[in-house]
């Protein structure tokens, strides 16, 4: 015979809370979307006096170039996030395993002793000797010093004596240093790869300062525009863009969430 225990007062408590702790973290994204569908908002109403969808199905087309800065900072984040875990990631094994590991660990640290638009405004002039300033490239070069700093910081401390005798038995058991890393340290590895690989990807993802100063203005990305819309004084699109500037974040949020947590209970 199944007995009910009623729910004591303190749980339906939590559950309030936890309601309203969840609608207070929600309200700045939902407020956003409203904003950005908008008609017109006029103060001091507490509703808008219209919505409509047409300045998100126009706006790529028609708008400040939403879509190809969309597309720029995707791609510009992407390619930063690659290069720093990979790199990262051998760096901070050599590193961890090496007689000097404290001293060699300072140097990961070098590039966040100060802002970063003091260090680009330091490194300026090599860029514009180089022919990188207000390219691609150069932005991407800029945005890894820092996320290629804090991928070595974050797998320093993964690479451990655990993970060193695990990849010496495969040695002694006859495999290659291609089967170790393949079969033993990369399977062990990929929830860190991808904890790394989202933080990264944050580091580049909201870079402001550096971007427009190693860009010259040349290389729009998502930030410069919500930037460049609050001082026009356009609200709708500042949301709109700002929508586009944490819909990434959001579904790195979900598949962290989702994936890496769960690989890691595993291990």
């Amino acid at each position: 015979m199944n007995v009910k225990v009623p729910a004591s007062p303190a749980a339906g408590f939590r559950r309030i809370l936890a309601f309203l702790v969840g609608a207070a973290c929600l309200f700045p994204f939902a407020y956003l979307l409203l904003l950005s569908l908008a008609t017109t908002w006029p103060f001091p109403d507490l509703w808008p006096s219209g919505l409509t969808g047409t300045r998100w199905t126009n706006t790529f087309r028609q708008h400040g170039g939403l879509a190809p800065a969309f597309l720029r900072s995707v791609f510009l984040s992407v390619t930063v996030a690659l290069l720093s875990t990979s790199a990262g990631y051998l760096t901070g094994k050599y590193i961890a395993y090496h007689p000097h590991r404290r001293r060699l660990l300072f140097l990961a640290y070098v590039p966040f002793l100060m802002s970063p638009v003091i260090l680009g405004t330091c490194l300026m002039y090599l860029y514009l000797r180089a022919g990188l300033a207000g390219t691609l490239p150069g932005v991407i070069l800029a945005q890894s010093m820092f996320a290629y700093g804090f991928a070595i910081v974050f797998f320093s401390a993964f690479w451990n004596a655990d993970l060193r005798a695990l990849e010496e038995q495969v040695y002694t058991l006859g495999g290659t240093p291609r089967d170790a890393f393949r079969r033993v340290l990369l399977p062990v590895s990929k929830g860190m790869l991808l904890i790394c690989f989202f933080q990264t990807f944050l580091i580049s993802w909201f870079q402001y300062g550096l971007t427009l100063l190693i860009g010259t203005g040349k290389v729009q990305t998502l930030p410069l525009l919500v930037y460049a819309y609050v001082n026009e004084a356009n609200p709708f699109y500042a949301a709109l863009a700002s929508c586009l500037l944490i819909l990434p974040p959001a579904l790195l949020l979900v598949i962290n969430k989702r994936f890496v947590f769960h690989e890691m209970r595993e291990f």
